[in-house]
C-alpha cells in the first residue's frame, strides 16, 4: 500500500496524510495532548479526506494489476527450460511414427518422460506397440497447452488417436471468495478451445478428452472439478470425441481419493493411479488400432531438459 501511495500521490500530499496520520494518534510521550472532545472533532474533520485518500490508492493499485488471460486464449511460457523442453517437443513431432498423442500437462508428461523411469517403465509396459507419444508439459495451464498447438506441436503429425487431460492448474487449490461459476466457465471453454485446435490439426484423429482427476490439495475444489466434467462430458459424440472418466475408481462419491492412488501431493498420480487412466484407454486403443504390435515406432521419449 506505501508504495502504492507514493506512486499516485506527491510529497505534499504524501506528507499530509502521514501529518493526519500523527494529529490522529500521536506518539506516545508527545507534548500534543488533545482533550477526548477535541481528538473527536479531528477525527470527524479528517476522516473524509483520508478515506478518499485511502480509496483511490487502493483503485489506483487494483488496476495496476493485469487482468488474467481467459482460458481460451494462447498464452506462451516464457522460462527457459519450457522453451528448450518446446523446441525438443517440436523435433519429436517432425519424426513421425506417432499413432497416439498424449496431451496435457504434469500429470501428463511424467508418464511418458525420461526423468521419471519408473513411469516411463509402466508407460512403454501398457502402451508399447501403439505407437504411442508423450507430448505433456509440467505447470501448463489450458492458455500454454493452446499456445504450445498453436506453434508447431501436433503439425503434420496425423495421430490416428489423441488423448487431452488438462485444466487442474487452472483449477488450481483455491476457492474463489464470490463462487466458482466464472472459474468453471472459463476452464469450460478453454478446453473447448483446445478440442476445438485439436479437430482442426488433426481431424481424422479420434479425440479422448479425460475428465480431469480428482485432486485432495484442497478439497474444497473437488465440486469445481466435478462441474467442469460434467460440461466435459457434453462435448462427446461417442465417435470422433469419447470423453473417459475413471475418478470413481480413483476417489469416492466425495472426491476422496483411495489409498496409493496419488502422490504425497495428492495431485499427481502414482502407478496405482496411473494403471487406472490406462485401464480405462486400452479398450479404446483396442476398438480402433487392434491390439497392440510387437514393434513400436513412435519417437523416443523425452523429459525435462533441467533434470541431472
Amino acid at each position: 500500500m506505501e508504495t502504492t501511495l507514493r506512486r499516485s500521490y506527491g510529497t505534499a500530499q504524501l506528507a499530509h496524510i502521514f501529518r493526519l496520520g500523527r494529529e490522529l494518534h500521536p506518539v506516545a510521550g508527545s507534548s500534543s495532548q488533545l482533550t477526548p472532545m477535541h481528538s473527536m472533532s479531528r477525527i470527524i474533520r479528517a476522516m473524509p479526506v483520508v478515506l478518499l485518500l485511502l480509496m483511490n490508492a487502493v483503485l489506483a493499485e487494483s488496476a495496476q494489476a493485469p487482468a488474467p488471460i481467459p482460458a481460451d486464449q494462447p498464452q506462451a511460457r516464457t522460462d527457459q527450460n519450457s522453451l528448450t523442453a518446446h523446441t525438443q517437443l517440436l523435433e519429436k513431432a517432425k519424426k513421425g511414427g506417432i499413432d497416439i498423442y498424449f496431451e496435457g500437462d504434469s500429470i501428463t508428461r511424467r508418464w511418458g518422460a525420461t526423468d521419471y523411469p519408473e513411469l516411463l517403465a509402466h508407460w512403454k509396459q501398457n502402451f508399447f506397440g501403439w505407437n504411442a507419444a508423450d507430448f505433456g508439459w509440467g505447470a501448463d495451464t489450458i492458455q500454454n497447452i493452446l499456445w504450445r498447438l498453436n506453434n508447431g506441436e501436433l503439425d503434420g503429425v496425423n495421430p490416428k488417436i489423441i488423448v487431452l487431460l488438462a485444466g487442474t492448474n487452472n483449477v488450481g487449490r483455491t476457492m474463489p471468495a464470490g463462487g466458482d461459476d466464472a472459474k468453471v466457465a472459463d476452464i469450460t471453454k478453454g478446453l473447448k478451445a483446445t478440442l476445438d485446435i485439436l479437430r482442426a490439426k488433426a481431424p481424422n484423429a479420434t479425440i479422448v478428452i479425460t475428465a480431469i482427476f480428482p485432486r485432495n490439495d484442497n478439497m474444497a475444489v473437488v465440486g469445481t472439478i466435478n462441474r467442469i466434467n460434467a460440461n466435459l462430458s457434453k462435448f462427446a459424440d461417442g465417435k470422433k470425441v469419447r470423453y473417459l472418466n475413471v475418478n470413481d475408481k480413483l476417489a469416492d462419491k466425495d472426491g476422496k481419493l483411495f489409498e496409493g492412488m496419488m502422490n504425497a501431493d495428492n495431485l499427481h498420480p502414482a502407478i496405482k493411479g496411473y494403471q487406472v487412466w490406462a485401464d480405462g484407454l486400452k479398450p479404446i486403443f483396442t476398438e480402433l488400432l487392434g491390439p497392440p504390435a510387437a514393434t513400436d515406432h513412435a519417437p523416443p521419449a523425452t523429459g525435462d531438459p533441467s533434470a541431472k
